[in-house]
């Protein structure tokens, strides 16, 4: 999964989007977390949708039992680098609640994406929807 990160990240990175692959036509960022626990960043790129002045990103992991790495990532560094569209810039993570919140906004991001919706029924967990908020600066 490294390998193929690394290529869509190198092509985003030289056309300001994605130009080739599964993720071709879709909404793509690059999220750039601090480890938890290793406190070195990591970057990955993410399908997601806009909600006002939002950015909203979905820990789907594919519909794994276990929530991704960079979603623990952010939830202890909240504050995350955003490459969007040839610009960088820094926004907080904030998860969503209460759980009709959640919820909205999953289903909006299904909407989009409709492989999302298989998903939530290949887990019993609760896939974690999340909010950026472009930070001032």
């Amino acid at each position: 999964m490294a390998g193929w990160n690394d290529d869509l990240i190198a092509d985003f990175r030289a056309h300001g989007k994605v130009t080739k692959g599964p993720f071709l036509g879709r909404d793509v960022l690059l999220i750039t977390t601090k480890g938890a626990k290793s406190g070195q960043e990591r970057t990955t790129p993410l399908v997601f949708h806009r909600e006002s002045n939002k950015l909203v990103i979905v820990a789907s992991k594919g519909g794994a039992p276990t929530n991704p790495a960079w979603y623990h990532n952010l939830k202890a560094n909240p504050v995350v680098t955003i490459e969007l569209g040839g610009e960088k810039f820094k926004a907080r993570a904030t998860v969503a609640r209460p759980e009709a919140e959640r919820k909205r906004l999953y289903d909006q991001h299904a909407a989009i994406n409709p492989g999302f919706k298989d998903y939530e029924k290949k887990t019993d967990r609760i896939i974690p929807a999340i909010l950026l908020q472009r930070l001032p600066g």
